[in-house]
């Protein structure tokens, strides 16, 4: 059976951008242990954190399957089939508030995202947007065309196989001392 390390994989796949209002995007810099940090001197500090966690199905004593998430570290193997929840996680630790927090998170190759499971605290207006371009364009419910047998075609919502980054708009803002926090998980191809 096919298997592959996850070491490496919470690192790679966060890509952080966070715009400021009248300011110049800043990216956020990868750190060891799938954290980043990204800043603007003028309106504060918004610490990033990427955690992975392997779903675990088994059955209690009465037969009822549970399931529980095991977090992933260091040189964790995964087999095609697994369930994969990353949990994306921010404080803003400077004394104002941050405008247009926006975390845009690629789905690694080898992996699918499983529909539907993306999740967002409750920020004002805070927004999930997909991608199946690669992040060229975001749209909260991603279509496809597909052609008929009578040649013509007709838009369905894209498999799960077609979407290749999740972003997070976390709305107006984030409060100074504020948190947010976003999760989706992947399967294993």
């Amino acid at each position: 059976m096919k298997r592959f390390s996850i070491a490496g994989l919470s690192a790679l796949a966060l890509v952080a951008s966070v715009s400021f209002a009248t300011q110049i995007p800043v990216v956020a810099n990868l750190l060891p242990g799938g954290s980043a940090i990204a800043q603007n001197a003028k309106k504060g500090v918004v610490q990033l954190r990427l955690d992975a966690a392997k779903k675990m199905v088994a059955k209690d004593a009465q037969g009822k399957q549970k399931v529980t998430w095991k977090a992933l570290e260091g040189q964790a193997t995964v087999q095609p089939g697994d369930i994969l929840r990353y949990t994306v996680s921010g404080a803003n630790n400077g004394d104002k508030a941050v405008k247009g927090l926006v975390i845009n998170q690629p789905i690694p190759q080898g992996m699918k995202y499983v529909l539907k499971s993306a999740t967002v605290n409750a920020n004002k207006g805070a927004k999930i947007t997909y991608s199946i371009d690669k992040g060229k364009s975001f749209v909260e419910n991603p279509t496809i065309k597909v052609r008929q047998e009578d040649g013509t075609f007709k838009t369905v919502p894209a498999p799960a196989e077609k979407y290749t980054n999740i972003r997070w708009n976390f709305g107006e803002s984030v409060a100074a001392k504020g948190a947010v926090k976003g999760t989706y998980q992947l399967q294993v191809r």
